[in-house]
C-alpha cells in the first residue's frame, strides 16, 4: 500500500490523497461503511458500489473470528470472496470489542482471555494471533491489537495500558513482517495510537508508533465518552507528530460534524456505525440538519428526503413515504434510511475533497457544521 497526497488546504491541516491498494484506489478523506460481520446492515453490495459509492468497507476481527469462523473464511478464499466484495477492506483487530467485555475478559502481558458474547466459550487473543487471524480474513489493511482504556481512565491506568499497547505493537509488527499474505495480494499493518485524554501519553504513543515506520497510522480510544472538544484537542496534539505523507485513520468516529472537524485537523480515514444504526432508528442526516423521520410533522411532507441529496433514494422517495414505512414497521424503511445516511456521509467526503482542492475548506466547513448540527 502507498499513499499520495494530492492537495493541501492552505488554512488548516486538511488534505486530499490517494490510497493505493491491490483491490483499488481510495480517494481521501474517506468514510468507510462498517460491515462488522461481512455485511453493511440492510444494504446490498450493489447499492454500496453504485449508489452510495463506497470505496472501502470495514470488517471486525473479533466478530468474524467467532462467526462464521476462520475455517469457513479461509475455505472461501478470504473475506473478499466470501462476501463478494472486490474493493478494499480494512479490519479492526477486535481490541475494542474484547476490552468492552470487562466482566468477561482477563488481561495479561501475553494477551487477553475472553468469553464469547455468543455462547460464553473461552478464547485467547495475542498480538501475534490477531495478525494470523487477519491474514486469514485477508483484509487489505489490518490493525494492531491494542487496549482501549475507558475515556474516564486516570493517568496511572492510561499509562499502564499504553505500555502494554506499545509492547503488543512491537510483537505484532515483528510477527507481521515474518509472515506472508495468504491470497496473492499484499496487506498493510497499521499501529494504533492510544493514550486516553492525556497529551503526554498521546505524544509518547505517536512517537513510538512513528519510530516503527509503517505505511499508515490509526488513532484509537477517542469518541468513547469524552467531550468532542477533548477529542479534537488530542488530534491536534498528534498532527505535528504523525507523518504528513502517510494516511491517518480515526477509529469509530463519528457524527458528520465530527468528521469535518477531524479532517480540518489532518485526518484522512473514518469509520462509524452511526449512519446505519441511527438510520434503523429513524434518524436521518441531511444537508440542512438532522431529521427524526418518525415525527408526525413529516406525515404529509411529499418533498425528497434531502432536497440536495445525490443518491437514488433521495431522488425517489419522499419524507412522507419513508415515515409511513417506519410507522408501519416495514423493513424497507430501515433499508432506505441506511442507504440515505451512508450516501450522505460519502457525499460529504466528496464535498470536503472538492473544497480542499479549491482552497475553501475552512470557510465551507464552518458554515456546514452549523447546518449539520441543526435539528429539523
Amino acid at each position: 500500500m502507498r499513499f499520495e497526497k494530492t492537495a493541501q488546504d492552505a488554512e488548516s491541516s486538511a488534505r486530499c490523497g490517494l490510497l493505493y491498494t491491490d483491490h483499488g484506489v481510495v480517494e481521501t478523506p474517506i468514510f468507510m461503511p462498517v460491515g462488522t460481520v461481512g455485511s453493511v446492515k440492510a444494504v446490498y453490495h450493489r447499492d454500496l458500489k453504485e449508489d452510495i459509492k463506497a470505496q472501502i468497507i470495514l470488517g471486525n476481527t473479533y466478530h468474524l473470528y467467532l462467526r462464521p469462523g476462520l475455517d469457513i473464511i479461509k475455505n472461501a478464499g478470504g473475506l473478499h470472496k466470501f462476501i463478494s466484495w472486490d474493493r478494499p477492506i480494512l479490519t479492526d483487530s477486535g481490541g475494542y470489542q474484547v476490552f468492552s467485555l470487562a466482566e468477561n475478559r482477563k488481561l495479561t502481558d501475553e494477551g487477553c482471555m475472553f468469553r464469547s458474547h455468543i455462547d460464553g466459550s473461552k478464547h485467547f487473543f495475542s498480538p501475534e494471533g490477531v495478525v494470523d487471524i487477519q491474514r486469514i480474513i485477508g483484509a487489505d489493511i489490518i490493525m494492531a491489537l491494542d487496549e482501549c482504556p475507558p475515556g474516564d481512565s486516570d493517568h496511572a491506568y492510561a499509562k499502564k495500558s499504553l505500555k502494554l499497547t506499545m509492547q503488543w505493537l512491537e510483537r505484532g509488527i515483528k510477527h507481521f513482517d515474518s509472515t506472508e499474505p495468504l491470497y496473492g495480494y499484499s496487506q498493510t499493518f497499521f499501529p494504533i495510537v492510544q493514550g486516553c485524554v492525556y497529551p503526554d501519553l498521546r505524544r509518547e504513543s505517536a512517537e513510538h508508533a512513528v519510530s516503527l515506520n509503517r505505511e499508515g497510522y490509526a488513532i484509537g480510544g477517542l469518541s468513547v465518552g469524552e467531550p468532542a472538544e477533548v477529542m479534537y484537542e488530542m488530534i491536534e496534539v498528534l498532527d505535528p507528530i504523525l507523518p504528513k505523507d502517510k494516511p491517518r485513520y480515526l477509529m469509530g468516529v463519528g457524527t458528520p460534524a465530527n468528521l469535518l472537524e477531524a479532517i480540518e485537523r489532518g485526518i484522512d480515514m473514518f469509520d462509524c456505525v452511526m449512519p446505519t444504526r441511527n438510520a434503523r432508528n429513524g434518524m436521518l442526516f441531511t444537508s440542512e440538519g438532522m431529521i427524526n423521520i418518525r415525527n408526525k410533522k413529516w406525515a404529509d411532507d411529499h418533498t425528497p428526503i434531502d432536497v440536495n441529496g445525490t443518491s437514488f433514494v433521495d431522488k425517489t422517495y419522499s419524507k412522507a413515504y419513508l415515515r409511513h414505512l417506519f410507522i408501519s414497521g416495514e423493513i424497507l424503511g430501515a433499508q432506505i434510511a441506511s442507504e440515505h445516511n451512508l450516501a450522505f456521509y460519502l457525499n460529504l467526503m466528496k464535498e470536503a475533497q472538492k473544497h480542499i482542492r479549491e482552497g475553501s475548506f475552512k470557510r465551507w466547513k464552518t458554515i456546514t457544521v452549523k447546518k449539520l448540527e441543526t435539528k429539523l
